[in-house]
């Protein structure tokens, strides 16, 4: 269990217990969901099960166990050492993440305050997102977004749930290990994944983090403060995610970044994205496949749409 042991320290005891005895494989873990009075249900090698009152997975409705509220009290407890108040910043981004760099989503009541979130209370729903790193699932299509020794520009295209965030981080550790020194802004903490300031993932011994922090304000503030050679984001889109690549790259920063998307064909027609693309700010583009494994890669371009690899 050492890849979901913190995860293990957040749950109620009672659902603790019956996940112990499930046996199931940590690395297949991806999601555990708890709701008020509804059943745990369990994402575990791509498929959905509950968590039966005998400690199986299951997909049958009957002898489930069903979350109680004392046992999400006692969970948002264990998750904020007790002391909620301390987290409200970050539960006004509707997630928290803990110790091991996974990342607990909630939902219930919102307080408005001069039209603006102020906190979140009387929570009463719960994702947690198993972090899954693969080091060196990067290594080959690394070294096509290289020329002469040099890193190139790089976006990476991917639908939903391919594993774009999962090779930008080998992507962000390979350059920061061969000698770039890379700022990060990960604006919903899922790059670094930093508990307390501090990343969970490896991203390399030369990599600075911009924790929580809006793309666009975060690039600025790196490029101003931390001098990065390379700047790295995960999904843009935004014009002013585009306006503040665009600044990066005139500042000398070569971009690592990922982005929704099937191909460069279809990126042409997004606002913003397609007038970076015609500017070749980019000069390589990696496509994740929509079959297979997460992160499989379908192919790699280079800006004049000529295939690299695939």
């Amino acid at each position: 269990m050492e890849n979901t042991s913190e995860i293990y320290h957040i749950l109620p005891r009672s659902v603790r217990g019956l996940m112990q005895k499930s046996g199931l494989k940590p690395n297949k873990l991806q999601e555990i969901r708890l709701r008020i009075h509804q059943p745990v249900i369990i994402r575990y090698e791509n498929k959905e099960y509950f968590l039966s009152t005998g400690g199986k997975l299951t997909s049958s409705h009957h002898f489930v166990h069903v979350l109680t509220r004392e046992e999400l009290k006692q969970m948002m407890e264990y998750i904020s050492n007790y002391s909620l108040y301390a987290y409200e910043d970050q539960l006004r981004q509707g997630f928290l993440t803990v110790k091991g760099g996974h990342r607990v989503g909630v939902a219930g009541k919102v307080s408005i305050e001069d039209g603006e979130i102020r906190t979140m209370k009387h929570i009463t729903f719960l994702n947690i997102r198993v972090a899954h790193e693969v080091i060196g699932c990067a290594e080959s299509v690394f070294k096509l977004c290289t020329e002469n020794g040099q890193l190139l520009p790089v976006l990476i295209i991917s639908p939903p749930g391919r594993g774009k965030t999962t090779l930008l981080r080998d992507m962000i550790r390979l350059a920061s290990e061969g000698g770039e020194t890379v700022g990060v802004v990960d604006e919903r903490s899922e790059i670094a994944a930093s508990y307390m300031g501090v990343p969970q993932n490896k991203v390399g011994i030369r990599t600075d983090v911009m924790d929580g922090c809006p793309k666009s304000e975060g690039m600025m503030m790196l490029v101003r403060s931390m001098a990065p050679n390379v700047i790295a984001v995960d999904e843009i889109g935004k014009k002013e995610d585009v306006d503040a690549m665009l600044y990066s790259a005139y500042c000398g920063c070569t971009l690592m970044a990922t982005i929704h998307g099937k191909d460069m064909e279809e990126l042409k027609r997004v606002p913003y994205v397609g007038e970076m693309m015609r500017r070749d700010v980019f000069r390589r583009y990696i496509v994740l496949s929509e079959q297979g494994d997460a992160g499989s890669v379908k192919e790699v371009l280079n800006e004049e749409g000529v295939k690299l690899y695939g």
